[in-house]
């Protein structure tokens, strides 16, 4: 594709609500102390259920773990997810002492897996979803490079059965150079008015340049009130 170039400046959609003061109440919670504490394979070992949860949903590549690093400024903190036999299970993270949980869930979409484990996925997925009264955002990640794929669409469709607000964050944005991203944001854009549960505002991220990162913190520091 002819707007494919690698390391480009290209700017995030404005947000004229995100002022120096919320984004400073994102760099102040995401430079507190994040630590891995949970991991679920199954629904019966869910940890307690204690402040506010916001997941992280991928496909599998799509940068999840670089993007979580990035916003708490940590090399390896998703790096439990990623382990051997750990990519199937959701794994939990306090941040700030209690005052935000970040969930990892698995990527989804791998093309060499069963179709019985993608059942699985999706039950499991689906089950947490709607029956867990903490989690009050979903952040679901896309890759500005590619075209949607059908898993993104299957999981958007899931996410609005599960009536759990869901919020596009498009990554590697640094790879498209700036009439490519314009054209990426604007057909998410029209996608996301066919979803109920689709939140209208985008968020436009780079975890190798940082754009768009202080102000993804800024928008997850405002749903904890």
């Amino acid at each position: 594709m002819a707007d494919d170039a690698p390391h480009q400046t290209v700017a995030t959609e404005p947000r004229p609500d995100l002022t120096e003061e919320a984004l400073e109440a994102g760099r102040k919670l995401f430079a507190s102390e994040c630590r891995f504490f949970h991991g679920a394979q199954r629904l019966d070992q869910l940890p307690p259920l204690a402040g506010i949860e916001i997941a992280f949903a991928g496909r599998s590549n799509v940068g999840k773990s670089s993007l979580l690093n990035a916003l708490t400024g940590r090399n390896s903190l998703a790096r439990t997810s990623s382990e051997p036999g750990r990519t199937r299970q959701l794994n939990f993270f306090d941040l700030g002492f209690g005052r935000l949980t970040l969930v990892d869930m698995p990527g989804y979409g791998y093309a060499r897996a069963s179709k019985q484990i993608k059942a699985d996925w999706q039950a499991m997925m689906f089950d947490y979803l709607r029956g867990r009264p903490t989690l009050i955002r979903v952040m679901l990640l896309l890759d500005s490079r590619i075209e949607l794929k059908q898993a993104d669409r299957d999981v958007m469709d899931l996410l609005d059965r599960a009536a759990v607000t869901y919020q596009i964050v498009l990554t590697k944005a640094d790879g498209l150079k700036p009439p490519g991203l314009a054209r990426k944001q604007q057909e998410v854009r029209t996608l996301i008015r066919t979803h109920p549960a689709a939140f209208p505002e985008i968020a436009t991220t780079s975890a190798e340049t940082g754009m768009g990162i202080a102000e993804l913190r800024a928008v997850l520091a405002q749903l904890t009130g």
